[in-house]
């Protein structure tokens, strides 16, 4: 431990003379802290977060091995070193000890010698895995900010040249997470989904300006160009090796197909259009409707509902539109917090706990 910090050692055992005899071999080195049961260490490891614990086995009410495992299964006590010092120096004693967590083994009567030595040595390995697990953290951290800043950055390049409202991509996927996880979706894959949902027109960065902006009716070939957003999008998104981005290009690619197989870019439908991309296909018009444009107003929520509604099963997926139907109230109450901070780009907590 740097600085002029010392280690802190939990000692626990219910015989007086054998935390006296242990407390003079450590005394000198380690600030001490001690415990005569189970429960009392337990209380005590919360209180005082030692850096090791030398734990007796036989206790009464709460022996070594139950107590070993509740540290275990603390999170503010998992990481801590537990070493048994027991007279029990059966293989069998040592593999159930090994079982629950402990670290080492030092059979009673104790050589001082030898409790210095692992001691020593347990704490270094701690410290030495603390400071790992810090640097992962650390590492950890700037690849979530650098990912973070690419979606960003993404989702916006994709309307950049856009008329919809910069607020339009992360609206959509605040209900595109909300939906998954009515139609049964684990938060954290919904929580992921949230995150691809915002690229899915990342492809419009290589439609002409003339076409994105175009005030009146497309060509047909203009229309064909224009459907080439989705693969653009998908070749963008699919060059990182990263399941969100994996994510993000299924959804690029598949999002304008529809159930009925009527759709683009490759005419799938039901169930070979992935789910995520259904889901999306359904909040982006849901949010299109209800969003006002220099070319038409905004739909009331009710209008909107009941034109999705005529579309299930012909362009949306019956159960996505169902599970969408259910969480009205929480789509509603999403579109109003939208609503208010219209103006925002991009809300604080669009990131969740999922990159």
């Amino acid at each position: 431990m740097t600085g002029d910090k010392r280690w802190k050692v939990l000692l626990v055992d219910d015989e007086p003379n054998n935390l006296k005899l242990l407390g003079q071999i450590l005394q000198p080195t380690y600030d001490l802290a001690f415990a005569s049961g189970g429960a009392k260490a337990l209380s005590i490891a919360a209180k005082v977060k030692p850096d090791l614990v030398l734990l007796d086995i036989m206790m009464p009410e709460v022996d070594g091995y139950e107590t070993c495992r509740r540290l275990k299964a603390a999170p503010q006590t998992a990481a801590i070193p537990v070493i048994f010092v027991t007279a029990m120096d059966e293989v069998e004693d040592e593999r159930r000890g090994f079982g629950v967590g402990g670290v080492d083994y030092i059979t009673k009567p104790v050589s001082a010698p030898l409790v210095l030595a692992r001691v020593a040595t347990h704490l270094h390995l701690y410290d030495e895995q603390r400071a790992c697990n810090m640097l992962v953290a650390k590492r950890t951290a700037e690849l979530e900010s650098s990912q973070r800043a690419a979606i960003y950055m993404l989702g916006e390049a994709g309307h950049f040249n856009d008329d919809n409202t910069g607020a339009h991509i992360w609206r959509m996927a605040d209900y595109a997470e909300t939906v998954a996880r009515s139609v049964g979706w684990h938060v954290d894959r919904a929580v992921m989904l949230k995150l691809a949902a915002p690229m899915h027109d990342t492809g419009k960065i290589g439609i002409p300006d003339t076409i994105l902006k175009k005030p009146a009716k497309l060509s047909e070939s203009e229309w064909k160009v224009m459907k080439g957003h989705t693969t653009i999008g998908h070749s963008i998104l699919s060059r990182s090796d990263t399941p969100l981005f994996h994510f993000a290009a299924d959804i690029a690619l598949y999002h304008h197909e529809k159930w009925d197989g009527s759709g683009y870019p490759m005419g799938l439908s039901g169930e070979a259009i992935p789910e995520s991309a259904r889901i999306v296909a359904l909040a982006d018009v849901f949010d299109a409707l209800t969003m006002r444009r220099p070319y038409k107003e905004a739909w009331t929520v009710a209008d909107a509902l009941s034109d999705i509604k005529q579309r299930r099963g012909n362009q949306f997926d019956p159960k996505i539109v169902d599970g969408f139907l259910a969480v009205e109230e929480e789509i509603c109450h999403v579109k109003q917090v939208w609503d208010e901070k219209e103006d925002t780009q991009i809300p604080d907590d669009i990131w969740g706990n999922a990159v």
